[in-house]
């Protein structure tokens, strides 16, 4: 399904929905970043996306780790929660999500790399080279958060 961002944008359509998602920041021994190219904006990310009903929110990331790279991870701890209002994205069948998402650092165990229909290509990317990708800037922020070492979790205020 296609999807539009809008980041503090005054043109943006206003939010009808509000959905908790995750995402996972995860790095290999070598500190390469997990990322993936969403095959519905064509942005460069971490991967992620929406619990499930009957799902904890840590077996979310397990999930969708797996489904939109083939990499087994273990979640470790939460990096931040994000929730900004002026951040919605707009989907082809009317819906449009105030983002919710949970950013969590986890730890790759197993698995091979592989793309999915969510995830065009899948790559373990150097930090020096993250600025040459297309990220959009709400995951830009939590890949900022998620190399600072920080003693408590970010949340929106």
């Amino acid at each position: 399904m296609a999807r539009t961002d809008y980041f503090h944008d005054p043109n943006a359509p206003k939010a009808n929905s509000i959905v908790v998602a995750v995402t996972a920041f995860v790095q290999d021994d070598q500190g390469h970043l997990l990322m993936i190219r969403r095959t519905d904006s064509d942005l460069y990310s971490i991967p992620g996306g929406q619990q499930d009903i009957g799902e904890t929110v840590g077996r979310t990331v397990i999930r969708e780790v797996k489904e939109e790279t083939g990499i087994d991870v273990e979640p470790k701890e939460v990096i931040g929660i994000y929730s900004d209002p002026a951040h919605v994205i707009s989907y082809a069948n009317g819906e449009v999500r105030q983002e919710f998402s949970i950013c969590f650092r986890a730890q790759p165990i197993g698995g091979v790399i592989h793309t999915s229909s969510e995830s065009s290509e899948v790559q373990w990317i150097a930090r020096g080279e993250l600025n040459s990708l297309n990220i959009h800037p709400s995951i830009q922020l939590r890949i900022q958060h998620g190399f600072e070492i920080r003693n408590r979790v970010y949340f929106s205020l």
